[in-house]
């Protein structure tokens, strides 16, 4: 498609590993028990690809519940436990990772002892090793564009020179207004049949469902010319 590409940037949660399903599900029920009723899609709309701290932060206001520190430690603490019985690598990433000739690296929205773990569980840790960059790096996480551009310049890439891999909005917000390219994964569990309508600024340059037809969109990402 291109040999432009310097630095391939992927997200983590809803692209390389299958965790945003299960983030979501615990969350629901977690706030349930709190008397606070949300559902699936408006997690997907109002909280996929945002921080912890933000959703957190969004929540007390819009429903005006105050989540202690014992809540939100719970709240970890059982998410985890779900992630080692549950987390699974999203089919194919690994092989992509691994067969990757251009630079690459992952940022991710999750702070970096959950990011750790979650690759960790899912095999993918020893292959990411120190190419991980955090929501706990930046000041203001995505849609802001901070933790694109600064793995850009950790990586000594040019962003216009970069592409992300990204599964939500919001995400898909912080590559534009980083100035990269942007593919959009469709393939996690949490998205449904029917993508949510995607806004002009939330726009990919292209959609995909499956890693194993990574390759075949840019060919030289593998190292085909």
């Amino acid at each position: 498609m291109t040999g432009e590409i310097d630095l391939v940037i992927f997200d983590c949660d809803g692209v390389l590993i299958d965790s945003e399903i299960i983030s979501a599900q615990m969350l629901v029920a977690e706030l349930a028990g709190l008397g606070v009723a949300i559902d699936l899609p408006y997690v997907a709309r109002h909280f996929l690809g945002r921080s912890y701290p933000t959703v957190m932060k969004v929540i007390r206001a819009e429903f005006g519940v105050e989540l202690s520190a014992a809540f939100e430690d719970q709240y970890r603490q059982r998410l985890l436990a779900e992630f080692e019985a549950r987390l699974a690598v999203m089919p194919g990433a690994a092989t992509v990772l691994a067969g990757m000739a251009r630079p690459w690296c992952v940022a991710t929205s999750s702070s970096q002892a959950r990011a750790e773990r979650s690759l960790a569980i899912a095999g993918l840790r020893g292959l990411v090793g120190e190419r991980l960059f955090t929501a706990g790096m930046v000041t203001h996480g995505k849609p802001a564009p901070d933790l694109f551009l600064l793995a850009a310049t950790r990586m000594g890439a040019e962003p216009s020179r970069c592409l992300v891999i990204e599964d939500s909005l919001n995400g898909i917000r912080a590559a534009h207004a980083a100035g990269m390219r942007v593919w959009r994964f469709t393939g996690g569990s949490h998205m449904g049949p029917e993508l949510e309508d995607e806004p002009e600024d939330a726009r990919p340059e292209l959609r995909f469902a499956s890693f194993a037809g990574f390759f075949q969109i840019d060919p030289q990402l593998g190292g085909e010319t």
